[in-house]
């Protein structure tokens, strides 16, 4: 990394890699806006599960008053459910039927989904907003929420969440996954390859994760480039930063350090906790 990234404040000008697809307009200005010079390169894509009936479950268990409690894990899920569900009935008696449940929401993007939809939420899973904050705080509100012998209906994440379901299933409830989408390689991949090259040259200086599916991606396409050794030796000198600690156990489990977790599992709170930290660190050698 560029010697002055660490005799002043900020990125200053250090080469700042971030996989972000989503919200990869806002990464960037973030990024530029701390003083690093920004590469953007998607790692992901999200794309409707296939059909297996989830949804028609869902939607009849709700009506039929058969759940009891549904755990929101996403926003983007949460969006993408409501939006189903109107194709099996109208949105007024969804909304309605999904008020009269226990509704939990993992952290504030499932959250404000809800509030659009004009869902009440009943509790919210304190940060870093993890299965295990999940399963805890159920835990500590097991008389406000029972869950022995209760149907619990889970929205998953773009992959399944077996620690939650598995710990479920140990306080006894009955649950119905609800697979909606799945995350799949970007369409056009020549913005990642491109970084595992700059990654693997050394002409990338800071990493930024926020989601540990952006990390299996990005060695899925080292590893079709055989690159992947080359890679993950240039990235023991790369300054890394994961979002919270599913994705930094996925980076762990890869083999690549982490140098930083952020306050709040927040985008701008990386950015600028990176920033303040990578210039106060000695260079790696």
């Amino acid at each position: 990394m560029p010697q002055d990234v660490h005799s002043k404040t900020g990125f200053q000008g250090a080469r700042v890699l971030a996989l972000e697809s989503r919200r990869a307009r806002e990464m960037a200005q973030l990024i530029t806006n701390h003083g690093g010079r920004a590469i953007i390169a998607p790692a992901t894509r999200e794309v409707p599960a296939e059909d297996h009936g989830d949804v028609a479950k869902f939607v009849r268990a709700l009506r039929n008053g058969e759940l009891d409690v549904v755990i929101f894990l996403t926003g983007v899920g949460t969006r993408a459910l409501a939006e189903s569900a109107r194709a099996i009935c109208p949105r007024e008696e969804f909304v309605a039927a999904l008020s009269g449940v226990t509704v939990i929401a993992r952290g504030p993007k499932p959250v404000a989904a809800l509030r659009e939809l004009g869902v009440p939420v009943t509790a919210v899973v304190p940060e870093p907003n993890t299965w295990r904050e999940l399963l805890q705080m159920l835990d500590e509100k097991r008389d406000a929420i029972p869950l022995q012998g209760r149907s619990v209906a889970v929205q998953e994440h773009g992959v399944s969440s077996p620690e939650l379901l598995a710990g479920l299933a140990e306080r006894g409830a009955r649950i119905l996954p609800l697979h909606i989408y799945a995350w799949s390689l970007p369409e056009d991949t020549t913005a990642l390859r491109e970084a595992v090259e700059a990654i693997a040259r050394g002409a990338v200086d800071v990493l930024l994760a926020t989601a540990a599916v952006q990390i299996r991606h990005l060695l899925q396409i080292a590893e079709e480039m055989v690159l992947r050794g080359e890679m993950l030796r240039a990235l023991t000198r790369v300054f890394v930063g994961s979002i919270g600690p599913v994705t930094s156990a996925a980076l762990r489990e890869s083999g690549i350090h982490v140098d930083l977790e952020p306050s709040h599992p927040k985008m701008g709170f990386l950015v600028k906790e990176a920033a303040e930290q990578c210039a106060t660190l000695p260079k790696k050698p």
